[in-house]
């Protein structure tokens, strides 16, 4: 199978891996079971862009998000009534749903997960065995347009099937224990885009016995910690978002490789909910917009730290094959825990589906003002919800 571009004036600048390095078994059975052709290796690569004119060029024009939580039932009951059992795992972030398989959930049901996701952060389904890749895009494609990475390695057969796979990101680059692998650093995904990503699905089949949980931050809490004055301060206020790879800039190409870099605002609003989040990342917010480099700095350090150490409002998963992890990218930042050293196996797919332009609305509420959770030294700050 010869590499496709995504867009047809991008060359390819390397060849696509013919190997599959040892696939792990789960891994293996669950692709054969869905009748992957593997008979060219896995996984397989798009062609891949070298120059950022042609990466800004793949999406580069607004379309209209309509927002399946948007549009869904408030109560949430053909979801909800349908499982044995809903769990939060915390009172910020994270509910686990139990009794229900995915691949069949209908089209109001994936409204209201939709919805879910947007009010709870992440949502984690266990036991999902006969989820195949196929039904993952399906069901990428219905929460929104599906992301096709010009980096990043796809199910062969399946573009915006992305792999991960640290076995094959560490032939890439080498992780160690002072410099883990993978996802470990609190990121958000593809923040570069003109339409960010809104839902991700990640499904692993593969997880290590020990170690390799997944952790995740609300951004709508990180924005609540901070206090009113403060929330004045950078309410409105834009900053550079970038890219996790960087290009040569075709017409110069001397000057060494650039980051894809778009203009976001730092606290956005969810369509679904109504309800301000705070937008940022360590890995990829790059500068605020209007302020010198050392005020910009003070600024988004404190608030990568609000976000990253206030561990009330984060998530901790352990993961068990089988399971999928469905979250925002709008209202969290993640990050994916290499304590198991790459000494055991670990493989799985995920896709990304790409919402809304971020935009900010002043008088949107916070979630803890929208449900009325406000104590009262928040009432006696903020006045009455």
């Amino acid at each position: 199978m010869a590499p496709a571009p995504i867009d047809e004036r991008i060359k390819d600048v390397a060849e696509p891996r013919k190997d599959t390095l040892g696939l792990p078994e789960p891994a293996l059975q669950r692709l054969k079971k869905a009748g992957i052709d593997l008979s060219n290796g896995y996984p397989y690569r798009p062609a891949r862009p070298l120059y950022l004119q042609d990466v800004y060029n793949i999406r580069n024009k607004e379309w209209k998000h309509e927002d399946a939580g948007a549009r869904a039932d408030k109560s949430k009951s053909a979801l909800l009534s349908a499982a044995t059992k809903v769990t939060d795992l915390t009172a910020h972030i994270g509910t686990e749903i139990e009794g229900l398989q995915l691949k069949d959930l209908t089209d109001q049901q994936k409204d209201e997960l939709a919805l879910l996701i947007a009010e709870r952060s992440v949502v984690f389904f266990r036991n999902q065995t006969d989820l195949s890749p196929q039904d993952q895009l399906a069901l990428g494609k219905y929460f929104g347009e599906v992301e096709v990475h010009p980096q990043v390695a796809q199910v062969p057969g399946n573009l915006g099937v992305t792999v991960i796979w640290p076995d094959l990101q560490a032939t890439e680059r080498v992780a160690n224990f002072r410099n883990p692998g993978g996802a470990s650093r609190w990121h958000t995904d593809l923040v570069h885009e003109l339409q960010p990503a809104g839902i991700t699905h990640l499904h692993n089949d593969t997880v290590p016995p020990v170690g390799g949980d997944t952790l995740w931050a609300s951004g709508y809490s990180a924005y609540e910690k901070l206090s009113p004055d403060f929330r004045k301060i950078i309410d409105g206020k834009l900053a550079v978002y970038r890219s996790a790879h960087a290009y040569l800039d075709r017409d110069h190409p001397e000057q060494g490789p650039k980051y894809v870099e778009r203009v976001h605002p730092l606290v956005r609003v969810h369509p679904a909910t109504g309800w301000k989040a705070l937008w940022v990342n360590r890995a990829m917010t790059d500068r605020i917009v209007g302020l010198d480099r050392a005020e910009s700095n003070v600024i988004l350090n404190y608030l990568f730290d609000v976000y990253e150490k206030n561990v009330d409002i984060q998530v901790r998963f352990r993961w068990t094959p089988g399971t999928s992890a469905l979250w925002d990218n709008r209202i969290t930042i993640h990050n994916a825990s290499w304590d198991y050293n790459g000494k055991y196996p670990r493989h799985g797919t995920r896709v990304t589906s790409l919402a809304e332009k971020p935009y900010f609305d002043p008088a949107a509420p916070t979630r803890r003002e929208a449900l009325g959770l406000l104590d009262e030294s928040e009432k006696q700050i903020d006045g009455p919800a």
